[in-house]
């Protein structure tokens, strides 16, 4: 691993410079989502200012039959639920509802307390809705998608049957010798433990990898590596390179009802 740049590896913003622009259309884009969406806005799932969550309804009448969960990134010290709503009208046009969280930002806490933090929040909605959650997540959003997948909830826990993480990341070591550990804090010790590629594989359930044609070389060994190491495991896995998008544009598919990550996504909401 020494040999390898980490830093270029994993400096997304550099990747791809036109990323202001996209993150602008993010925000645009979710504004105006939430102006027609059925949705129940920032309620709290917990103490802290950034336990909220947004959540989505396929139709007025606010009935949960089937939910996804999407995570969102910024290596865990960026950005918030309100860049995210717009990728909510996918899964709502199938039927599923969706919801947001947002959460503490490193360095406020470090990951480990991010992780109890989404845990939180699955919870919250688990005992609201009594449905099982598949869970979605976009970069550090992936880490957790994966890290709620392999929870042990217990007997009378939330139901977590599948994870779709997009352009995840499931080892962490390499983010100790990058900038981006200014606000992380991680030692070796540390970033082993908040690994999810360091824990025991979850007993079933699913995991569908998905990463950008485009993106760094270390991107798409992270989603090779779970998928590869949870599979042999015994889970169901799947690896996806969406041709053409990069770290940023990977997302949008979740958008569109008829992309082939939605309609992935959908199907995970399903327990058969």
């Amino acid at each position: 691993m020494s040999r390898i740049d980490f830093e270029a590896e994993y400096n997304n913003r550099a990747l791809v410079p036109q990323h202001p622009a996209i993150i602008e259309g993010w925000m645009r884009d979710a504004a105006a989502f939430r102006e027609t969406a059925a949705m129940e806005a920032d309620f709290s799932y917990g103490p802290k200012p950034r336990n909220r969550m947004d959540l989505f309804f396929p139709a007025d009448e606010r009935r949960v039959d089937r939910l996804a969960v999407f995570i969102h990134g910024g290596y865990w010290q960026g950005l918030d639920k309100s860049f995210f709503s717009h990728l909510a009208a996918g899964c709502v046009a199938h039927g599923v509802a969706f919801a947001v969280p947002g959460y503490t930002l490193c360095p406020d806490v470090g990951i480990g307390d991010i992780v109890e933090e989404m845990r939180m929040a699955t919870r919250v909605l688990w005992d609201r809705f009594r449905v099982p959650i598949a869970i979605s997540g976009h970069s550090a959003g992936g880490h957790l998608a994966a890290a709620l997948l392999a929870t042990d909830w217990g007997q009378n826990g939330p139901s977590v049957p599948a994870a779709q993480p997009i352009s995840g990341l499931f080892e962490l070591e390499p983010l100790v010798h990058t900038s981006l550990n200014g606000a992380l804090k991680l030692d070796a010790a540390e970033a082993t433990r908040q690994s999810p590629l360091s824990w025991s594989a979850p007993a079933g359930g699913r995991l569908h990898a998905w990463v950008g044609g485009d993106e760094s070389s270390e991107f798409h060994r992270q989603s090779h590596a779970i998928v590869d190491q949870w599979g042999a495991a015994g889970i169901e896995t799947s690896y996806y390179a969406l041709d053409g998008a990069n770290h940023f544009t990977v997302i949008a598919p979740l958008a569109e009802p008829g992309s082939a990550m939605t309609q992935d996504l959908v199907a995970l909401t399903t327990t058969t």
